[in-house]
């Protein structure tokens, strides 16, 4: 086939906050030097920050060292945190607000902001888009581009394309993006840093990665009702079968944004987390909040939180795996926004000498040398035992172990804990769990999957071949409905799989309309069948403000 060939210096797959900060970072670099670079970076949603979801309390570390001035240049970034509060949440009515002191100082927020990521995003791309860097919403990257075994460049969608495979009359096919150095930053999960981290072998001396669903809702609230700048977080229930954690942040125009962190290695196949977060918000102290105010936004990501010991190798020959798409959020903050702008910032600097000294296609050792010697690494390190203490103790002695190893300790133990079992792993047969009771949405603090779904702004192409691939199509039905009762129903935060019955035959249904890129399927899926793949361009939520 022949296809349209654009060629860079420099393709950056993702305009999320790693990978934006790649694309400044270069700029900037070329600038002061007098020199010319050619960056380009793709956008699989609609727009910048359509795709973006995070909590978020943002760390500006990275973005003081990328735009000092970002204050002038008027960032989103409105307002400074003012109170933190840590619960421990023992039933659906009671909690104990825990002193500061036993609680993990890296949860502590003095200092950083309350924001909407996208909106952050939408910022950062006008100041690389100033400095000269073109960036193309709405194009997927469909594949990596390989050649004798070093990336090239990647070929985005084909459009046009009916559910059948035939090519209607609006079909375009893909183009060929070449660059010298091509810098993944998909987020959590990204379907090529999958294909790249197999090809290239790059997990083989690494932990695997852990993943957790984190839910967010956006409500306006009266103002009588609103402390901006105050932080909650709160741990137990209603997770009683899981770990994770709870929040709601009082963010700028009288909004709260409200959420459940819920760990993917959960045992319980009757678990249910869309349903866990609808319930948790039932809790005093939430309710207090919520039950005056509006929702008016719904979102969910799965959220890459292995640590240190989880992260591949980054580097390969032409190419480089960012913040998210490898792994590189400190959870013992609950932060990943400034960890994924520093190594978009570090792949830049090891990118742009190589690309000055005539270096193309190089597999680029200078960027471990520079991870490791950042200050991102030594957050990664001295967090490294968060998660696994976690896992292996539970949220409350896990949480003490935490509060001893980074409160006494300064995140310096002689001992390092390794989480190696894969999450999917860990779930149970159905018949030897616990069938949990759900209670029925109320419809003004808890709702149901499809009017959530609605709040996404969600759109794909309905006659296009279907991006939720299943490898065996019998096996939801010979397998995960007779051992697990097809946990698919329930993990899935939109309702794109259903179980139907006809005539005593059962199969699965795909909803792919609803599904809002999550990739919480692609991870927890207990016969690892399903494989997310891209679907036609600018397909998938449109948040406004998350």
């Amino acid at each position: 086939m022949s296809r349209e060939v654009m060629e860079f210096d420099v393709l950056v797959v993702g305009a999320g906050p790693a990978g934006l900060s790649a694309a400044i970072k270069l700029a900037q670099q070329a600038q002061e030097s007098g020199s010319e670079l050619s960056i380009c970076v793709i956008e699989k949603g609609s727009e910048v920050g359509a795709h973006i979801l995070s909590g978020a309390v943002l760390e500006t570390t990275a973005l003081d060292e990328l735009l000092p001035n970002w204050q002038a240049l008027g960032a989103p970034l409105n307002t400074p945190v003012t109170e933190d509060h840590i619960y421990l949440c023992h039933n659906e009515t009671k909690a104990t607000r825990l002193p500061n002191f036993l609680v993990p100082r890296t949860m502590m927020n003095h200092g950083n902001y309350i924001v909407s990521m996208g909106n952050v995003c939408r910022w950062l791309a006008t100041q690389a888009e100033a400095l000269g860097v073109e960036i193309f919403p709405g194009f997927t990257a469909a594949s990596p581009l390989l050649e004798e075994g070093v990336v090239k460049g990647v070929i985005t969608g084909d459009m046009g394309i009916s559910a059948n495979g035939t090519h209607k009359d609006t079909y375009m096919p893909g183009m060929e993006l070449r660059a010298k150095y091509t810098l993944f930053a998909e987020g959590c999960r990204g379907h090529l840093g999958k294909q790249l981290i197999a090809h290239f072998d790059l997990a083989a001396q690494s932990d695997p990665q852990h993943y957790a669903i984190g839910f967010k809702e956006i409500w306006d609230i009266p103002s009588e009702h609103h402390q901006a700048g105050k932080v909650i977080h709160g741990a137990g229930w209603p997770l009683s079968e899981a770990t994770g954690g709870s929040y709601m942040y009082h963010a700028e125009n009288n909004q709260v944004l409200v959420g459940l962190i819920m760990d993917l290695n959960y045992a319980n196949p009757h678990s249910d987390p869309f349903k866990e977060f609808q319930r948790m918000k039932h809790h005093p102290i939430f309710a207090q909040v919520l039950q005056h105010g509006k929702r008016v936004s719904y979102g969910a990501r799965a959220i890459a939180k292995g640590g240190l010991h989880s992260l591949p190798k980054m580097t390969m020959p032409g190419g480089l795996l960012l913040g998210c798409d490898a792994g590189t959020l400190n959870f013992s903050k609950i932060k990943g926004n400034h960890t994924a702008m520093k190594s978009g910032m570090l792949a830049a600097e090891a990118v742009f000498a190589a690309v000055q000294s005539g270096q193309e296609g190089a597999d680029l050792n200078e960027f471990e040398t520079r991870f490791k010697d950042s200050w991102l690494y030594q957050e990664l390190h001295a967090s490294r035992n968060f998660g696994a203490a976690i896992h292996a103790y539970g949220n409350v002695l896990g949480g003490a172990f935490n509060t001893f190893e980074q409160n006494i300790l300064r995140g310096k133990s002689p001992f390092t804990l390794r989480d190696r079992k894969d999450d999917y792993e860990q779930l149970k047969p159905a018949s030897a769990c616990t069938p949990i009771a759900y209670p029925k949405p109320d419809n003004v603090l808890s709702f149901d999957r499809l009017s959530s779904v609605f709040l996404t702004n969600t759109n794909h192409e309905e006659d296009q071949p279907c991006h939720l691939r299943l490898q065996d199509p019998q096996i939801p039905v010979t397998v995960n409905l007779p051992t697990y009762d097809e946990p698919a129903q329930r993990y899935c935060p939109a309702g794109v799989y259903e179980m139907l019955e006809q005539e005593g035959e059962w199969r699965l249904q795909i909803n792919a309309q609803n599904c809002i890129h999550c990739k919480t399927c692609d991870i927890k899926d207990p016969s690892q069948n399903i494989t997310w793949v891209v679907p036609e361009g600018m397909g998938g939520p449109n948040y406004p403000n998350m």
